[in-house]
């Protein structure tokens, strides 16, 4: 059983999921193509891309749970 990922989870284990990229492509999370995020990855959270961006994080923890 996969791992549940909340706001504390980092864009770096979330990416390891098969098709959580589309999944934060569809929530138009921009951190996917940002040089500064690359360099960040292992430490950005999904919380804090949602708050930084005002994405709907609960949608968005929604939609990449059904994937995982």
């Amino acid at each position: 059983m996969a791992k549940t990922i909340t706001k504390s989870t980092t864009l770096k284990n979330i990416l390891k999921n098969k098709g959580a990229d589309e999944i934060l492509a569809k929530h138009h999370v921009p951190c996917l193509s940002c040089p500064m995020a690359a360099q960040e990855i292992s430490s950005l959270t999904i919380g804090q891309v949602a708050e930084g961006y005002d994405l709907d994080l609960k949608g968005l923890l929604k939609d990449l749970n059904k994937k995982n």
